[in-house]
């Protein structure tokens, strides 16, 4: 009788070992549909979601163009810790409401179009003073887990640094830092690329050589200024600004 007991005992203990083992699996396949997964294999450098709600008479400074990049201080102000690729203050975080679905496209690969969660900015409060600063999250970084965030200032000279990651690894870093007049209210952006160089004619050596990285400032689509990493001698390492003769206008 124990016997026929415990034979029972164990069938059932089998069984619903089973059924949770089923639950789980069933689990684990609904959580490849959560929008955290789907930030999660957001790995494209290109890939921007999200838009830059702008306050009457604010400056709103972003960057792009890398995998990851992030506003690491304007002026006195510590804005994105490069240890937590978080806001250094949960103060200077605006706040947020609910999640909106939006577009989050290939830039220059042609690839469809893709929807994702990402915050929206709603109700957001204009600056106290010109010390302000305030971060908004933008979109999904090409880094997993990570989040771009574009800054909001009052309209001013100011002094930004930028760490700016060209692979996919966060001990690489790029660092570069500009002075500008941001008098006109608006959305500056910092976009890095590298600047492709003419081959032909060019020596073996030079055609080996890395293609600079240049960081172009835009104020809606017209660049206004324009930087390169120097790979001389002379100014090696140093993000360098050239001369632009003609406004351009980018896509």
């Amino acid at each position: 009788m124990n016997k026929k007991n415990h034979a029972v005992y164990a069938s059932k203990l089998i069984a619903a070992s089973l059924l949770l083992l089923s639950a789980l699996s069933t689990l684990s396949g609904c959580q490849l549909l959560t929008g955290y997964q789907q930030i999660d294999a957001a790995k494209n450098a290109d890939a921007w979601a999200g838009t830059i709600n702008p306050v009457a008479g604010e400056v709103n400074i972003a960057c792009a163009g890398t995998y990851h990049c992030e506003i690491a201080q304007i002026d006195q102000t510590l804005v994105i810790a490069p240890d937590t690729h978080q806001p250094v203050s949960a103060a200077m975080l605006a706040n947020m409401a609910g999640g909106a679905e939006v577009n989050k496209a290939k830039l220059n690969k042609g690839g469809p179009a893709q929807t994702q969660q990402a915050p929206l900015a709603t109700n957001m409060t204009p600056l106290l003073n010109q010390k302000s600063v305030k971060v908004v999250p933008l979109s999904a970084s090409g880094m997993k887990g990570l989040t771009n965030y574009y800054a909001r200032v009052k309209p001013a000279k100011r002094e930004v640094h930028i760490n700016f990651y060209p692979e996919n690894n966060v001990g690489y870093i790029e660092r570069f830092a500009m002075i500008h007049e941001f008098t006109k209210p608006g959305i500056y952006q910092l976009r890095a690329y590298r600047q492709k160089s003419a081959q032909d004619g060019g020596s073996l050596l030079e055609s080996a050589s890395p293609e600079p990285l240049c960081i172009d400032l835009l104020q809606d689509k017209s660049v206004l200024r324009h930087f390169c990493k120097q790979l001389d001698t002379e100014h090696e390492g140093e993000f360098v600004e050239n001369s632009m003769p003609i406004k351009r206008q980018v896509n």
